[in-house]
């Protein structure tokens, strides 16, 4: 943050490693070198850039930013679902072909991705962009059924349960982790209802709560003005709608994207809310 390492005690691959997504990067990341320079792109793209700078709002800092900038611009935390199924397949839309950015990728094995310093803004969820860090959650996405959707393809079940499935087009799926099996933490879908569609999800997988969580409490730790907590209804559950746009304004803590536009249902409703935010708190007690 703001060229300060935090550790979270999860893997991370930053987007200087070797094996990292670079959001920085003009070019494309994946394909021919020959096609992948701006000049062969930009019709396609639009700017050689996919993040932009944060408004710092009254107090300009005219130096650059520092931490303390960040700790007090920076008082969201969003949590998307790809619905492209890997980190590495979700690069490859963002960056390459939708001119988009996030700061993190979070895939099936537990790796987490980061592509931009969180100084920077990453272009993910329009009007929170300015005032937050955002993550997308390798995951094929949330549908009104199972039947008939990508969930027929992308799960299938084994001896040992439910299990992740690549397709067959996705020649390499880049999971960092030699000879994994993904498995959803729940063996079966999870219903429930989202900006007043019903829907069906798989759960995500063990690994990628255990990191979600520690990269939550790390940025809660660091953040001054991110709360451990989601938005919630008024029996206390998650809020399952769009924010209003005074709860929008008032809310720092960690949401979905679907709190912030009432056109997007992620992370989806098998997002264990508890699970990450409990984990969290007890993080920050250690």
């Amino acid at each position: 943050i703001a060229g300060r390492l935090v550790h979270t005690g999860a893997p991370v691959v930053l987007w200087f490693d070797p094996g990292g997504y670079d959001a920085y990067r003009v070019e494309n990341r994946f394909g021919p070198t020959e096609e992948s320079g701006w000049e062969m792109i930009k019709d396609k793209i639009g700017s050689p850039n996919r993040y932009g700078v944060r408004d710092p709002g009254p107090a300009s800092p005219a130096r650059g930013w520092t931490l303390e900038d960040v700790r007090h611009r920076v008082d969201q935390f969003v949590l998307h679902y790809d619905v492209c199924g890997t980190s590495r397949q979700c690069f490859k839309v963002l960056h390459d072909e939708r001119g988009l950015s996030v700061h993190f990728l979070l895939d099936v094995d537990g790796t987490i991705y980061q592509t931009l310093d969180l100084k920077d803004k990453a272009w993910h969820a329009t009007k929170a962009n300015d005032r937050s860090v955002g993550v997308e959650i390798a995951s094929i996405g949330a549908y009104p059924s199972v039947e008939g959707s990508p969930l027929a393809d992308w799960y299938t079940r084994d001896g040992q349960g439910t299990r992740i499935t690549f397709p067959t087009w996705l020649d390499d799926p880049g999971v960092r982790t030699p000879g994994f099996i993904a498995r959803p933490a729940s063996a079966a879908p999870i219903e429930g209802e989202i900006n007043g569609h019903s829907l069906v999800q798989y759960d995500f997988t063990p690994q990628q709560y255990d990191s979600l969580t520690k990269l939550t409490a790390a940025l809660c730790a660091v953040l001054a003005e991110l709360r451990c907590d989601y938005p919630r209804g008024t029996d206390g559950t998650v809020l399952d709608r769009v924010m209003t746009p005074p709860e929008f304004e008032h809310y720092r803590g960690v949401l979905g994207h679907w709190h912030v536009q009432d056109n997007k249902i992620d992370p989806g409703p098998a997002m264990d809310w508890d699970r990450v935010i409990d984990g969290a708190r007890w993080l920050l007690r250690e």
